[in-house]
C-alpha cells in the first residue's frame, strides 16, 4: 500500500507554506498580537485569494473537492508558522460541516467562508463538562422553534465569528444548531497564546425550526474533526519547535563546544524527535480513517493523547534547551510553547484521552 501524499496534497501544503513564509513573519505576528483577537485578516484574505481556504471544501460549495487529509496538511503548515488565522474553526469545522449536512441556504455560509468573507466556528466546550458529545446546554421546543439555555466556553474565533455551530441536548438527543452571535451574549476570553476565544451565554436565545442542522451524527462529525485538526496543528507546532531547537543547539556554544554535543542535550532532542514522529504517525492514521468514514474513535483518542503528551514534552524541551531566551516573550520560540500548551488541553489533555480510550476498550470488550 502506498502511504505517500498525492501531488495535489503536497502542492496545497507547499502553497500554504509559501504564503505563510512571506506573511507570517515575526514582525507581523508581533503587530497582530497587539490587537484584541490575534487574527491577521490580511493573511486570511491572502489565503482565500490563493484558494487555500476553499480547496479542501466540496465542489458543491465552490471548493476544490478535497477533504480532511488536505485540511490537515494546511493545519500542519499553520502550526509550523503559529499563524493567527481561524482555519480550524471556520473551514475544518464550520464550512465543512455545513457543506456536508446543511440545506442549500445553509451551504451558502460555507461557500462564503471558503471565500474568506465570513468566519464560522463551533462551540464544543462547556465548563465542567468533560464530554463534548453529551452537551449540558439544552434546547427546548417553543412553538415552531427552539429556545436555548446554558453556556459555552473557549469557543475558538468566537469574538470574530459570524455564525456559530452550537451543540445542545434536545428532548430527542443531541442536536447542533446554527446561531448568529447577535442572538446571544458573547464575551471575549483571553487564552494562553494571546489569542481570544469566547464565552457564550445562550439563555433565552430563540431560534427558528430550520436552525437545527442535525443530531448526534453531526456532533460526532464535529468532535472528530475538531480533535484531528488540533492534532494536525500540534504536529506543525512540535515539528517546527524541534527544528528551531536543534538549530540553536548546533550554534550555541558553552565550554568551547556546541551544546548539542553534550549527551544530556542530545538525548533530550532525540526524545523530542520520537515524540514528533509519534504525533505524526497517530495523526495521519486517525485522519485517514476519519476521511474514509471508518470507525476511528480509538485512533482519534490515541492521536490526541500523543499530541498532548508528546507536544508537552517537545514544548518544554524547546524552552529548556534555549535557556533564558526560551522564556522571553519577545523570542519567537515562546509562541511555540504557548501554542503547544493550548493544543495540549483543548478538547481534553492526555489523561482525558486515556480515560476515553479506557471507556472505548471496555465497551468493545
Amino acid at each position: 500500500m502506498d502511504f505517500s501524499f498525492t501531488e495535489a496534497q503536497q502542492d496545497l501544503s507547499a502553497l500554504a507554506r509559501e504564503i505563510l513564509a512571506d506573511r507570517a513573519t515575526n514582525e507581523r505576528l508581533r503587530e497582530v498580537e497587539r490587537g484584541p483577537d490575534r487574527f491577521d485578516r490580511s493573511l486570511w484574505t491572502e489565503l482565500a485569494k490563493a484558494d487555500v481556504l476553499s480547496a479542501a471544501l466540496p465542489e458543491a460549495v465552490g471548493g476544490g473537492g478535497f477533504g480532511l487529509l488536505e485540511q490537515c496538511g494546511v493545519l500542519v503548515e499553520l502550526g509550523r508558522a503559529v499563524a493567527p488565522v481561524p482555519y480550524l474553526a471556520s473551514i475544518v469545522l464550520g464550512a465543512s460541516t455545513l457543506a456536508r449536512f446543511g440545506s442549500a441556504e445553509q451551504r451558502a455560509w460555507a461557500e462564503r467562508a471558503g471565500r474568506g468573507e465570513v468566519v464560522l466556528t463551533a462551540a464544543l466546550a462547556e465548563e465542567g463538562n468533560p464530554d463534548p458529545l453529551r452537551p449540558a446546554c439544552r434546547a427546548e421546543r417553543a412553538g415552531d422553534g427552539w429556545v436555548l439555555s446554558g453556556s459555552k466556553t473557549g469557543v475558538p474565533a468566537g469574538p470574530v465569528a459570524d455564525l456559530v455551530l452550537v451543540p445542545a441536548t434536545t428532548p430527542d438527543g443531541p442536536g447542533v444548531f446554527l446561531v448568529e452571535p447577535a442572538r446571544i451574549a458573547v464575551e471575549r476570553q483571553r487564552v494562553v497564546d494571546s489569542d481570544s476565544e469566547a464565552w457564550l451565554d445562550l439563555d433565552g436565545a430563540e431560534l427558528s425550526a430550520d436552525a437545527l442542522l442535525g443530531g448526534a451524527d453531526v456532533l460526532d462529525w464535529l468532535h472528530t474533526r475538531a480533535t484531528v485538526g488540533l492534532c494536525a496543528a500540534q504536529l506543525g507546532v512540535a515539528e517546527r519547535a524541534l527544528e528551531l531547537t536543534a538549530g540553536y543547539a548546533r550554534e550555541r556554544e558553552q565550554f568551547g563546544r556546541a551544546i548539542g554535543s553534550f549527551q544530556a542535550v542530545a538525548q533530550r532532542l532525540a526524545d523530542a524527535f520520537v515524540d514528533v514522529e509519534a504525533i505524526r504517525l497517530t495523526l495521519w492514521q486517525a485522519a485517514w480513517r476519519a476521511a474514509e468514514g471508518l470507525p476511528c474513535a480509538e485512533e482519534v483518542a490515541t492521536a490526541k493523547f500523543w499530541a498532548a503528551e508528546g507536544g508537552h514534552r517537545v514544548a518544554h524541551t524547546a524552552v529548556h534547551v534555549h535557556g533564558g531566551v526560551g522564556i522571553d516573550m519577545d523570542h519567537h520560540v515562546h509562541r511555540y510553547f504557548v501554542a503547544a500548551k493550548r493544543n495540549e488541553f483543548s478538547l481534553g489533555g492526555a489523561s482525558a484521552q486515556l480515560g476515553r480510550l479506557g471507556a472505548l476498550l471496555a465497551e468493545s470488550a
